[in-house]
């Protein structure tokens, strides 16, 4: 199943011009600087705004198509503002409750005891809105939209005004909350720390246009995109937690192309996690390295190399197939001799834990 949509918007000197088609499962991003058109994509999805001519389905649903155009309330969706929209008159028993109250009975899938300890928002249910802080009314307000049972949850920045602890903590509501119910995600976002936490798919935005769609893994790594030439640079790998080296607190962790040791994490064997691989952080070597401090190096293949500045270069590098990045200087890259083809070990002098 898919979710496609078509919008053209023309308002004053700014064009939205797309055309594009997204898995309807996981987390996708519409990724972006600010002012690229993100808001006004995704309210053109949510139906909070008519655009003549526009199409949008959802999987085999149809909700604007020539003459068609499915109002927001009848359209099966959730959506969670910048500012969490809750009802100032309710405590926060009566908002997540409005939210299951448009489900008819048959069709209810969680309890409002289970929507709430999910959210973790059990101990606030007689609280008003106006007293709760912007971590927990935007708990709250996902608590409602999941009641809601919808088959999409559209998120527009979700995290604007949070401090950083705060951020983490609705960013692993919002993974745990996909990884249960299997509910399309679509979220809004100009942070990168953001999409390397939590997204599945990335629509890549600029000036009311897509400039590519596709997996988070490869987007990040393509070379004809900007972001591989960003200083901050970087892929993500999903890895699983293999064992644990009690003697020199250290974790385990396979992926595809080899393993990585972490300082101990406190997760079980079996657990799946996100790692962040910065390209300025990966050194390359034609021979394996025995003399080294660093523990986490894997064989490569060398599958492009692209220019980045006078003295750099950014090497695309396959490990079995997933795909990583390495900033280094030109100088560097023709003493090995690079080029497409060449067998390099990439050696990561930090790997970072993002989920």
């Amino acid at each position: 199943m898919s979710i496609a949509a078509r919008f053209r918007i023309q308002r004053a000197h700014f064009l939205l011009d797309v055309d594009f088609s997204i898995p309807a499962q996981g987390v996708s991003v519409l990724f972006g600087p600010s002012g690229c058109g993100k808001t006004s994509l995704l309210r053109a999805i949510a139906g909070l705004d008519h655009i003549p001519g526009g199409l949008l389905s959802v999987g085999d649903t149809a909700w604007q198509s020539g003459e068609t155009f499915v109002p927001t309330h009848q359209r099966a969706l959730g959506y969670v503002f910048q500012e969490a929209s809750l009802f100032p008159h309710l405590d926060v028993l009566g908002n997540v409750e409005y939210g299951l109250k448009r489900v008819p009975i048959p069709q209810r899938k969680l309890s409002v005891e289970r929507l709430c300890a999910l959210m973790d928002v059990t101990p606030l249910l007689k609280r008003k809105v106006d007293t709760l802080s912007g971590g927990e009314r935007q708990r709250v307000a996902i608590a409602r939209t999941l009641a809601a049972n919808p088959r999409i949850i559209l998120m527009d920045e979700p995290l604007t005004g949070l401090d950083q602890e705060r951020k983490l903590e609705i960013l692993a509501y919002i993974l745990a909350v996909q990884r249960e119910f299997h509910i399309p995600v679509l979220y809004v976002s100009h942070s990168r720390d953001e999409v390397n936490r939590i997204a599945d798919y990335l629509v890549l935005m600029d000036s009311g246009r897509i400039m590519a769609t596709g997996e988070v893994h490869e987007i990040f790594a393509r070379l004809d995109l900007p972001l591989a030439q960003d200083s901050e640079a970087a892929v993500v790998i999903d890895a699983i937690v293999t064992s644990h080296d009690e003697e020199y607190s250290l974790t385990e962790l396979k992926f595809p192309g080899g393993t990585f040791a972490l300082p101990s994490l406190s997760l079980a064997v079996g657990a799946r996690v996100r790692l962040q691989l910065a390209a300025r952080d990966i050194s390359l070597t034609r021979e394996l390295q025995s003399g080294t401090s660093i523990l986490n190096i894997f064989p490569t293949t060398v599958e492009a190399i692209a220019p980045a500045g006078a003295a750099q270069v950014i090497v695309r590098l396959s490990a079995a197939g997933v795909p990583v990045l390495a900033r280094i200087t030109r100088k560097s890259a023709a003493r090995l001799e690079l080029q497409p083809g060449s067998l390099v070990y990439a050696q990561a002098k930090s790997v970072a834990l993002l989920s």
